[in-house]
């Protein structure tokens, strides 16, 4: 299975006063660090190496997760440093780590969908990126994704476009070759290589039919300790 990099390194201001002293990934949901659950999931889907990109209170991060034995992988890390360089810089900034081929997920998603299902999406595209994507008609976020013959056509946040009604479900297949055309040390969201990509009619898409569920919000953590205590574990 594919190199999973989960981007972990903001400040997750909607959470303050919490996360002034630990970052989102250790916040508790129901019992025990989000991150606990996050790597689990991923070991379930079968991913054996993750690479953690991280920045704001890091270190607590390296501290819990250490080697990733405890879930049965092997993790390592790539420190932002005291500038953050949003998505796309952070994971540019890890370039040297990076495989060939790789997913990305970010650090606050738990996504319980079947993993390889989507690496095959993405091999079967033959295109260098695939964004996963969510018939959303703007449930649980406002939705951002238009699709044509199976490519993402519009890529749009806080928009009203009525051609809209897709959202960006939090996971991405990525080729090294996009990250290299980041600049080294550059401030810059992930979303601009992504619409680029869109630009050449080279990002693919994959749909899937099972919600997703983040912790940026205080709604969403309570969805997501709902959902766990349900004991649901579909993966379709």
């Amino acid at each position: 299975m594919l190199q999973t990099v989960i981007i972990a390194g903001g400040l997750a201001t909607r959470l303050w006063p919490e996360t002034k002293t630990i970052p989102k990934s250790l916040i508790s949901i129901s019992g025990k660090p989000f991150i606990d659950w996050q790597l689990s999931l991923l070991k379930e889907n079968g991913i054996s190496r993750v690479l953690l990109c991280i920045g704001y209170l890091g270190e607590q991060v390296e501290d819990y997760v250490g080697d990733g034995k405890k879930w049965g992988l092997s993790v390592s890390y790539s420190y932002e440093g005291e500038k953050l360089l949003g998505t796309g810089g952070a994971v540019r900034k890890a370039f040297d780590k990076l495989e060939d081929v790789f997913f990305i997920t970010y650090g606050d998603s738990y996504l319980p969908i079947n993993y390889q299902n989507v690496k095959e999406s993405f091999e079967q595209s033959r295109q260098p990126a695939l964004m996963t994507i969510y018939k959303n008609h703007s449930s649980f976020d406002k939705s951002n994704i238009a699709i044509e013959n199976g490519n993402i056509k519009k890529y749009i946040k806080n928009s009203d476009d009525p051609d809209l009604i897709y959202i960006d479900y939090g996971l991405l297949v990525m080729s090294k070759s996009v990250i290299s055309k980041i600049s080294p040390s550059e401030v810059i969201d992930l979303s601009k290589p992504l619409q680029n990509l869109i630009a050449n009619g080279e990002l693919a898409s994959s749909e899937v039919d099972q919600r997703f569920y983040e912790i940026g919000s205080r709604n969403g953590i309570e969805m997501l300790e709902d959902y766990l205590k349900q004991g649901v574990r579909k993966h379709t």
